[in-house]
């Protein structure tokens, strides 16, 4: 692990793909909800965070590509891969090649559970959880991963000619080379696949500020939706989105009174999306727009 990246925790959480396949200078496949993202650039250093809505793979090809979640950060450089799960906020700080002219180039390949659960089907893999948690690690990109990042290339060029099924197929192909490649690989496919149980407060006190839904809470807990709700109603007395907006309220009144964060800024930080939106509720709950709360109370 190595310390990276600072200065983007107040920044707007994109939600990944979704929105990351909007950005200039990317190509995507997609197919069924499947997304293949293919980036290539020149930067000299570019900050920003991103709400995983599917599992990740990361492949740097050239450059780096910096990854901080909580208090763990991870650096992935040139023909180096990462395997990050969903439901989670990344920061991140991406460069180019300073012999190259800042060039960077990388692959995101986005994962969702059912892809995973056929993957272990026909590799005939034991889907048990492993003993320990395994942890996040940066893996090297062998001949046969670096083979596959190339057999990719054509169908960017052509992806109004790919046919039904190709990216679900080729991402299998991934799956199956990374798991013959590296055994630690195998293990984090294997946790991605599986979440394991945590207790509901953990779970909502560690997420409460980031940009998740109710969906993305009772992954992270290991329950359904309807199993997360109905503990949570028992532990908080509240159903959790009315709990969860009362929190971020708090926190964004404290932010107000004692930061010099805007507005905007604020609205962000605690997980709200919508400035329009965050400034309806925050009038509802305290009687006085943000602005006007700030304004009040300096």
């Amino acid at each position: 692990m190595e310390p990276v990246i600072s200065g983007a925790a107040h920044t707007r959480a994109i939600r990944a793909p979704r929105e990351l396949a909007e950005s200039p200078n990317q190509s995507e496949l997609k197919l069924k909800g499947l997304s293949v993202i293919e980036t290539c650039t020149h930067t000299e250093g570019k900050q920003g965070s991103m709400f995983l809505e599917d599992h990740l793979i990361l492949c740097v090809l050239r450059g780096s590509y910096a990854v901080r979640h909580g208090n763990r950060s991870y650096t992935v450089r040139r023909n180096e891969m990462v395997l990050l799960k969903k439901a989670i906020v990344i920061e991140y700080e991406k460069t180019g090649e300073p012999d190259d002219g800042h060039m960077l180039e990388y692959m995101m390949f986005f994962l969702k559970d059912e892809l995973l659960n056929d993957f272990v089907k026909m590799a005939k893999i034991a889907s048990a959880q492993p003993a320990e948690p395994e942890p996040v690690s940066i893996l090297p990109m062998n001949r046969r991963l670096l083979a596959y990042v190339e057999s990719l290339r054509p169908y960017f060029h052509d992806r109004d000619g790919i046919e039904d099924g190709l990216v679900r197929l080729k991402l299998l192909e991934l799956l199956f080379d990374l798991a013959h490649a590296d055994e630690s690989a195998m293990k984090q496919l294997l946790q991605m696949k599986q979440q394991a149980r945590s207790t509901i407060a953990a779970v909502v006190e560690e997420n409460v500020m980031n940009p998740v839904s109710l969906n993305d809470l009772a992954y992270l807990s290991g329950r359904s939706l309807s199993s997360f709700k109905r503990e949570f109603q028992t532990i908080y007395n509240l159903p959790p989105s009315q709990w969860i907006r009362g929190k971020r309220l708090d926190k964004a009144r404290e932010l107000l009174l004692f930061s010099s964060l805007s507005v905007t800024d604020v609205c962000y930080a605690t997980g709200f999306e919508n400035v329009a939106h965050f400034s309806r509720v925050f009038k509802e709950r305290f009687g006085e727009s943000p602005s006007s709360y700030r304004k009040q109370s300096s």
